[in-house]
């Protein structure tokens, strides 16, 4: 069985840890959800045979290192200002890592060694970046039809 750490069990990690469960069986995965609040967790999982929620803070070193340890996958859904310890540790304890937020100057300076352990760090990844995308699509295709309407602003 994998095992998938899920950092973070916040509003916005409620929908992908509800995928994971879903998909836990078919895929033989286990998910274990790390948070600060353990009755959040808890109420995430409910009774899944499938999960488990620990208590993590992840200004506890130690705790963040051992909870990594254990797992194939690192889904970090932490403020994106706390990825980079938990990023560290997946690359000590080579581990791979995804998290839904822009890719910060910190987090690429860790590139070459994550591609030389062959791990991927895969950030960008989530609602955040779609909706910008989709956003600044749509501001720039009324610019676009404003334009060729008035063939000027």
């Amino acid at each position: 069985m994998r095992n998938i750490l899920v950092i973070g069990a916040g509003k916005s990690a409620s929908y992908l840890i509800k995928y994971f469960l879903d998909k836990s069986s078919s895929e033989n995965i286990e998910i274990i959800i790390g948070d600060l609040d353990l009755s959040n967790a808890k109420k995430l999982i409910g009774n899944h045979p499938n999960a488990k929620a620990i208590k993590l803070d992840i200004f506890d070193a130690i705790a963040r290192k051992e909870a990594v340890k254990n797992a194939d996958i690192v889904v970090s859904m932490l403020p994106a200002r706390f990825h980079i310890e938990v990023a560290k540790d997946c690359l000590a304890l080579k581990k791979h890592m995804v998290t839904a937020s822009y890719v910060s100057p910190e987090m690429q300076a860790l590139n070459e060694e994550a591609k030389a352990k062959k791990l991927i760090f895969l950030n960008e990844v989530g609602l955040d970046p779609g909706v910008d995308h989709m956003s600044a699509m749509q501001v720039i295709d009324r610019i676009t039809r404003i334009w060729r309407k008035n063939d000027s602003f």
